[in-house]
Order: C-alpha cells, then sequence, then structure tokens
C-alpha cells in the first residue's frame, strides 16, 4: 500500500463501467434503503432491494421486501416477496409473506401465498391465497395455443321480478 516497490504485484482496479461504477454481476445492495418518517412521496417506488418505510407514499410500491413502520402511510398497490405491515396501507398487497402486526391497518384486499396477524391488527378487505401471488411464473412465455372457436350468441331472455318470485300483480 505505501511502499514504492514492485506495482506488478498490485491488482488493476476494475473500470467503471456505468457512472457509479456498479458490477452488472452485483445482484442487488443487500443493505435496506430506509425512507424516513419526514419524507413524503408522490409516485412509484421500485426496486429489487430491501426498503424500510418510515414516511408516507401515494402510489405504487414494487420491492423484494417491504416493512411498513407505526407511523408510516402508503396509498396504493404493493407488490413484493415479503411484506410486513405496521403502520397504515390503503390498497392491495401482494406477496408470498405478508405479516400483520397488532399496529397494522390495512384497507384493501390481499393476495398471499403466507398471511399472519397478530392480535390488534385491523384488516378491511378480501384475503386470497396464491401460489403465485406476485406472478412471477405467469411473466415467463408460454406456448401459443390456437384461439378457440367463438362460442354462439346465447338468446337474451328477460324475466320480470314478479314472475320470477311467482308473485302476482293485482
Amino acid at each position: 500500500m505505501f511502499n514504492k516497490g514492485n506495482d506488478s504485484n498490485r491488482k488493476a482496479a476494475p473500470a467503471a463501467s456505468n457512472p457509479i461504477g456498479m458490477s452488472k454481476n452485483m445482484t442487488r445492495n443487500t443493505t435496506p434503503s430506509i425512507l424516513s418518517a419526514d419524507l413524503v412521496i408522490t409516485g412509484s417506488i421500485k426496486t429489487q432491494g430491501e426498503v424500510q418505510l418510515d414516511g408516507s407514499v401515494e402510489g405504487d410500491i414494487r420491492a423484494q421486501s417491504l416493512t411498513i413502520g407505526e407511523k408510516a402511510v402508503v396509498k396504493g398497490e404493493i407488490h413484493a416477496e415479503q411484506i410486513t405491515v405496521r403502520g397504515k396501507v390503503i390498497g392491495k398487497l401482494r406477496a408470498r409473506q405478508i405479516q400483520l402486526a397488532s399496529t397494522a391497518h390495512v384497507e384493501g384486499d390481499i393476495v398471499h401465498s403466507t398471511l399472519s396477524m397478530e392480535n390488534g391488527a385491523y384488516f378491511e378487505g378480501q384475503c386470497h391465497h396464491d401460489n403465485d401471488p406476485t406472478g412471477a411464473r405467469k411473466a415467463q412465455p408460454q406456448p401459443s395455443a390456437p384461439a378457440p372457436a367463438a362460442p354462439k350468441a346465447a338468446p337474451s331472455v328477460a324475466v320480470r321480478a314478479d314472475a320470477a318470485l311467482g308473485t302476482k300483480k293485482n
């Protein structure tokens, strides 16, 4: 490091291939992105890494892992592999693993592979189990099959409410 000796023993620094010098082989940062309590975002967030959200977001979020803090508020749809909710979410949650803490307040539908809720968690919406909630398998191209023939249109039928109930009008 400090010797003036043989420079051939030193390895050359890799040339920067992009403005921030990240290699193409780098999959994702292992340090979570932390969005502080005083941060307000209007717009979508997309990352392949982990996010700790303590502020508020009005927009959709896509992440590998998302933790919503107790004071955080999200108004939008969330897609992730793993979601932990301690704050408030108004919108659809879609993840393989979803955890609702006792302080969670969720107003929206949940599509999950695994769901856990602590006592005290508030949830209003519909819950649907799906083995592939993030649609990872659906994104892969499928071989195309010939389109089925269009079905023949069924004749329309009108039914009066009193006739359907078997009541007579006087």
